[in-house]
C-alpha cells in the first residue's frame, strides 16, 4: 500500500523510477529517437548525433563535478586522449575497432587516476588550474609525438564496423551513438543511486563529515576521476569517428567551457539536467546562427568569420544568466513546471 511520497521498502529508495508515466514517456522518447533518422534530413540528423556524443562526455564531467564537487577545466584533455587512443589503436596498432573503443576508455581512465592524485590535497581553483595544465600537457605531448601521433596533421580514420554493424552511413552511426548514450546514462544514474554515488555526494557536500562517517576520500575521489575520464574518453572516440580525423585543433579549450556551461545551465548533479543542458547549449549557437541569417548582411558574415568567439560569448552569457537568475538550472525550472501542472489549479 502506497503512502503518498513515502517509500516503504529499501528497493523503492534506489529504483530509477517507480512512476508508470515516466516509464511510458521514456519508452516513447526512445522510440522517437530511434526512428528519427528515418524522417529527419542530414542537417538535423548530424545535429542530433553531436548532441548524443556530447552528452556522453558531459555525463563524465557530471560524475566528477556534479556528484563529487571536483571542478575540472581540463576535461578536454581526457576527450583528446580517448580520441587518440582509438585512432592510434586502429591505425598504428592494428587493433579491432571494438578493442580500440575499449582502449579509448582505459587510457583516459589511467590518466584520470594520475590527475586525480593531486585532487587529494587540492580544492577549488587550485584543482581547476591543475586539470587545465593537464590538458595543455596532453596537447603538447601529442604535437611532439611525431609520426606515432600524427603531430600537427593528426590521424585520419574511417568509421568502423563494430560487432558486425557498419557505421559508415550517418544513420548507422547515429544509432550507435544513441546506444552508447543510453548505456552511459544508465551507468551514470546507477552510480548516483548506489553507495558509491551517495559517498561522492557526501564528499561534495562536506568532505570532513564524509571522512567522519567512514568514507575513504582517497578511493572515492580517484574512482570519480576514473569513471569521469572513461566516459569522456569514449565520447572523444565517437567525436573522432564523426569528424573522420583526430587532431589537436579539433579539441580546443572551448570544449571544456562548453561542458561546464552544460552542467551549470542544466543543473549541477542532475542527470536529467545534463540532458537538458546539452540540448540547450549545443543548439544555442545554431539558433543564433539562424536568427542572424534571417537579418543577413553583416550579422551573417560575423557568425561565419567569428563563430568561435561568438560561441564563447554565448556560453559565458548562459552561465552568468543561470547563476544569477536560477542557479538550479533547467532541471529546477522543469521541476517547477511539472509541479505547477500536477497541482493545478490548487498550486496558487
Amino acid at each position: 500500500m502506497r503512502s503518498g511520497y513515502f517509500k516503504e521498502r529499501y528497493g523503492d529508495l534506489i529504483v530509477l523510477t517507480d512512476s508508470a508515466a515516466v516509464k511510458a514517456w521514456t519508452a516513447a522518447l526512445l522510440v522517437a529517437l530511434a526512428a528519427a533518422p528515418l524522417v529527419l534530413g542530414s542537417f538535423l540528423l548530424a545535429h542530433l548525433t553531436i548532441i548524443l556524443f556530447t552528452l556522453v562526455g558531459v555525463l563524465g564531467l557530471t560524475v566528477l563535478t556534479g556528484f563529487t564537487g571536483l571542478i575540472s577545466l581540463g576535461h578536454v584533455g581526457f576527450l583528446t586522449l580517448g580520441a587518440y587512443a582509438y585512432a592510434i589503436g586502429v591505425t598504428r596498432l592494428g587493433l579491432p575497432a571494438e578493442l580500440a573503443l575499449v582502449l579509448s576508455a582505459v587510457v583516459p581512465a589511467l590518466f584520470g587516476l594520475i590527475v586525480g592524485i593531486p585532487s587529494l590535497r587540492l580544492h577549488g581553483l587550485y584543482l581547476a588550474i591543475t586539470t587545465l595544465a593537464f590538458s595543455h600537457i596532453v596537447s603538447a605531448a601529442i604535437l611532439a609525438g611525431g609520426k606515432f601521433t600524427g603531430g600537427g596533421r593528426g590521424i585520419m580514420i574511417q568509421r568502423p564496423t563494430i560487432a558486425g554493424f557498419d557505421l559508415s552511413s550517418d544513420r548507422s552511426f547515429y544509432w550507435f551513438c544513441l546506444l552508447v548514450c543510453v548505456l552511459a546514462m544508465l551507468v551514470t544514474m546507477n552510480v548516483r543511486r548506489s553507495y558509491v554515488g551517495r559517498a561522492l555526494v557526501a564528499i561534495r557536500d562536506n568532505d570532513i563529515a564524509a571522512r567522519t562517517m567512514g568514507i575513504d576520500l582517497v578511493s572515492f575521489k580517484l574512482l570519480a576521476f576514473l569513471i569521469s575520464a572513461a566516459l569522456t574518453g569514449i565520447a572523444g572516440a565517437l567525436m573522432g569517428m564523426y569528424m573522420s580525423i583526430v587532431s589537436v585543433e579539433g579539441f580546443p579549450f572551448l570544449l571544456s567551457i562548453e561542458a561546464l556551461a552544460i552542467i551549470i545551465v542544466g543543473g549541477l548533479g542532475s542527470v536529467l539536467g545534463t540532458v537538458f543542458g546539452t540540448v540547450f547549449i549545443v543548439s544555442m549557437p545554431e539558433l543564433v546562427n539562424g536568427l542572424m541569417s534571417t537579418f543577413g548582411g553583416r550579422l551573417q558574415e560575423l557568425m561565419t568569420t567569428s563563430a568561435h568567439e561568438i560561441k564563447s560569448v554565448l556560453y559565458g552569457l548562459a552561465i552568468i544568466g543561470f547563476l544569477r537568475f536560477d542557479p538550479r538550472g533547467l532541471q529546477g525550472i522543469w521541476h517547477d513546471v511539472r509541479h505547477a501542472w500536477s497541482y493545478w489549479p490548487l498550486r496558487y
